[in-house]
């Protein structure tokens, strides 16, 4: 398995071969870093991580990530760099691949991404943009498969706004890998149709299953994993919130969906969570709305079945997997 030299943008670029071997390897580099083995075999080269959407996760994890490599990186946040403003993306990408092994991209639309691609000569990765967040779903992937043992036939179902990152990752990931998807929200938040129909193509080579439901008790019935997210994105205006509050309060994941879910069901989030008032933007909006929690209860994030921060632990490794791979460090 050589991925030396690709791009890393979405995961419909990846075979589910090529997918799985990214999840042993930073199983793989996971396990060397808890037994303390150095892997800093990219000694030399340097990265240059683009956010234009700030992030905690994601930027540790690369530079983490990184260094672990051997790497030495460069980040730019969202006043820290001219792209698209005084330079074009066509532009900074052929300047930063004379300088950079890799480029991250952290932002807006996935056509920018895709442009620094097209033009860099080295490497991007995406961060996540609107449309997609492969970085997240190789994470969620090798939680599944350390917490039940397995990804192929696990049902999985996303409750809460499908039509963005989140929703269209879980669907490509599990359409790709044999795993059966469940988009539960109203039906105006279902996915795309065109990338629907591309998913089922998918689905038809491995086996999996896509469900679009309205019914939280069917959607959620026997569900191996049940995942969510924040209802406003980043960047969202404000008034988003009356519209989202009243549509995907019924989708908040309860006690009671995960009991409704199969006796092994774990809970997975990609963070962060309004499950309480501890953050600047869950007290403003729950004392707006009267409501101490969002698209999760605390008692559900804090409960046995939660498994989010070994899921945001493993932002870490599966990234480091993605680097690796793609620099030419580990090749079969």
């Amino acid at each position: 398995m050589n991925l030396k030299g690709r791009d890393f943008l979405t995961l419909k670029d990846y075979t589910p071969e090529e997918i799985l071997y990214l999840i042993d390897l930073a199983a793989e580099l996971k396990d060397k870093k808890k037994k303390g083995i150095p892997t800093d075999v990219l000694r030399g080269k340097n990265v240059v991580l683009i956010f234009e959407k700030t992030s905690t996760r994601t930027r540790c994890s690369f530079e983490v990530a990184a260094y672990d490599l051997g790497m030495g990186v460069t980040y730019l946040d969202p006043a820290g760099s001219q792209i698209g403003k005084k330079e074009s993306i066509a532009d900074t990408a052929r300047v930063l691949s004379r300088m950079y092994d890799g480029i991250e991209y952290r932002g807006y639309g996935q056509t920018i991404v895709e442009e620094l691609a097209n033009f860099s000569d080295v490497p991007v990765w995406n961060g996540l943009t609107n449309e997609y967040h492969p970085t997240q779903m190789l994470a969620d992937m090798l939680t599944i498969k350390e917490q039940l043992g397995r990804i192929k036939g696990v049902k999985l179902t996303y409750m809460g706004d499908a039509r963005y990152n989140m929703g269209n990752s879980l669907m490509v990931t599990c359409a790709k890998l044999g795993m059966h998807f469940v988009a539960c929200a109203p039906k105006r938040y279902f996915p795309d149709e065109e990338l629907i129909r591309q998913c089922e193509e998918y689905a038809k080579e491995s086996g999996a299953t896509l469900t679009f439901t309205e019914d939280v008790e069917e959607g959620t019935k026997g569900a191996d994993v049940i995942y969510t997210d924040v209802w406003v994105s980043m960047g969202e205006p404000d008034n988003v919130w009356v519209e989202r509050i009243k549509d995907l309060t019924p989708y908040r994941v309860t006690m009671d969906v995960m009991k409704n879910a199969g006796e092994d069901a774990i809970f997975l989030h990609c963070l962060p969570s309004y499950h309480d008032h501890k953050t600047t933007i869950g007290r403003e909006i729950g004392v707006k709305f009267g409501l101490k929690e969002m698209e999760v209860t605390d008692e559900v994030f804090e409960s046995s079945y939660s498994r989010v921060f070994d899921e945001a632990e493993n932002r870490m490794h599966t990234i480091k997997a993605v680097m690796a791979a793609t620099l030419g460090a580990f090749s079969e």
